[in-house]
């Protein structure tokens, strides 16, 4: 038997990137995981045709408000029980500081995505973990979340450096009740958005600083996440897992 076998995980974001080596390894612990997706219904139906068992979808764009709450109500349609929250979704929007309205919208969509509805789905899922003797909640924060952001991006970091706070606070709160909360904070992962980087710079310029010479692989974050959902290091709640590849160390 697999770690995951007979357990139910909604991942947010978890058609592409990140999200999707998140799918494929709770997919291959046994977990059943209920995906949830923004815009991208092609990459939706590309991931169900790639795993067509123990994997449903839902859409929901959460930049709206109560969009989290109008998510786990469609999760919840999916499966009766959930025992793991990912919350791996996020947006990394600027937020320029010369610029009084693209400031204001910067920081909102920010906050929304990256720490409201997070929060919110936290929030109803720590309802839902208690009555069942607990569950676990794990939130993509970022190295962002450590040193703050470039001063185009200070909400992003914001938001972030907030989820990290809202981690250890549930940690500390609601372990009693077997909820267990942790946070990965991430630094250069090979996602889309990172090769469009590393194709306007360079490969060697994105690397030459890095330890390992290289960027981490998505399946690096998502084998760790696999780990916690696994339940099998209950005294590491509250941690922050940096996976950085020594880039940025604490």
């Amino acid at each position: 038997m697999t770690s995951l076998s007979g357990k139910t995980v909604l991942v947010t974001g978890a058609t592409k990137g990140i999200g999707r080596e998140i799918v494929k390894s709770l997919h291959a612990e046994g977990a059943s995981v209920i995906g949830h997706y923004g815009h991208d219904e092609r990459s939706a139906v590309a991931l169900l045709a790639e795993y067509p068992r123990r994997l449903q979808l839902v859409q929901q764009d959460l930049s709206q408000p109560q969009a989290a709450a109008a998510l786990w109500q469609k999760a919840l349609r999916c499966a009766d029980r959930i025992d793991v929250l990912v919350n791996n979704a996020g947006i990394y929007v600027a937020s320029p500081l010369e610029d009084a309205e693209a400031w204001q919208a910067g920081w909102q969509v920010n906050l929304q995505v990256n720490l409201q509805a997070p929060a919110d789905l936290c929030r109803m899922a720590i309802g839902h973990f208690s009555p069942l003797g607990g569950g676990i909640v794990i939130n993509m924060a970022s190295r962002s979340s450590h040193r703050g952001d470039g001063p185009e991006h200070l909400a992003y970091g914001a938001a972030k450096g907030g989820l990290l706070a809202l981690t250890k606070g549930i940690a500390r709160g609601y372990g009693h009740q077997n909820v267990l909360a942790y946070a990965l904070a991430p630094g250069w992962v090979r996602t889309a958005m990172a090769e469009d980087h590393i194709a306007s710079v360079g490969e060697a310029a994105v690397t030459a600083n890095l330890p390992l010479r290289e960027v981490t692989p998505p399946s690096d974050v998502a084998a760790m996440i696999a780990f916690l959902a696994s339940g099998r290091c209950r005294h590491a709640t509250g941690s922050t897992i940096d996976i950085t590849g020594a880039d940025y160390v604490r």
